[in-house]
């Protein structure tokens, strides 16, 4: 079987606290992390969403970037092979203005090929076959009519809701700060026994990037005061 990973609260506790450490902010998104991200882009506080998940753009994601690895490299399913892989942007506005469909008609389609709330889709019903059905009735509810057989684990149209009325928050801070070196240095290398050269290495490109753009702040306000 493939393998597959599990987010514990321990893990993600863990994640917090280093990225505390690191002065990057975070959001405890109050259900699925894909909704929040794409809402965050919507309101503007955030350019894009990176994710493997294509769900992100059914939430309403206006961008989404996929292939976003350090290595550049990723491992096939089930097979001791890497590819090499690039970003990918993505952006919602062009897919809908090339589909020619808006983004609850996306949704639509997406639930006859399959989500990650009815994986399997509907049986015999393929990417082109679900956007000509969409387009020929205008949605799922009309399509639905035309295939009594379909079958679904969860109502459709519950799902549908799920991606067009998910739980987000607004309750975060994106403030970014001074990494703090000794937390850094603790929790990588006392605790979890990463080299001190390459962790210390690292901290100080990232520590003269932060100095480069508090600079380039300062001047921009000074220059906006006048």
């Amino acid at each position: 079987a493939q393998q597959t990973a599990h987010l514990t609260d321990e893990m993600a506790n863990e994640a917090k606290r280093l990225l505390d450490a690191l002065g990057v902010p975070w959001v405890q998104a109050p259900s699925e992390g894909e909704a929040q991200a794409a809402y965050m882009t919507i309101k503007g506080d955030a350019y894009a969403a990176a994710s493997q998940d294509y769900d992100s753009l059914l939430f309403g994601a206006k961008r989404l970037v996929r292939n976003l690895t350090i290595s550049g490299r990723r491992k096939l399913p089930r097979r001791d092979e890497y590819i090499e892989i690039e970003p990918e942007l993505i952006e919602l506005d062009k897919i809908l203005q090339e589909l020619q469909i808006t983004r609850e008609q996306l949704i639509d389609v997406a639930i006859l090929i399959g989500t990650d709330y009815n994986p399997d889709g509907v049986k015999g019903v393929g990417p082109r076959t679900a956007l000509k059905l969409i387009k020929t009735y205008g949605s799922l509810e009309r399509a639905l009519k035309s295939l009594p057989e379909a079958e679904f684990p969860v109502d459709p149209l519950e799902i549908k809701k799920m991606f067009l009325e998910p739980k987000v928050t607004d309750s975060y801070k994106l403030e970014w700060r001074r990494p703090n070196v000794d937390a850094v240095l603790r929790f990588l290398c006392d605790e979890r026994d990463f080299s001190r050269d390459r962790v210390t290495n690292a901290l100080n490109r990232v520590l003269k990037a932060h100095e480069q753009h508090a600079k380039q702040a300062s001047l921009d306000l000074f220059f906006k005061k006048r």
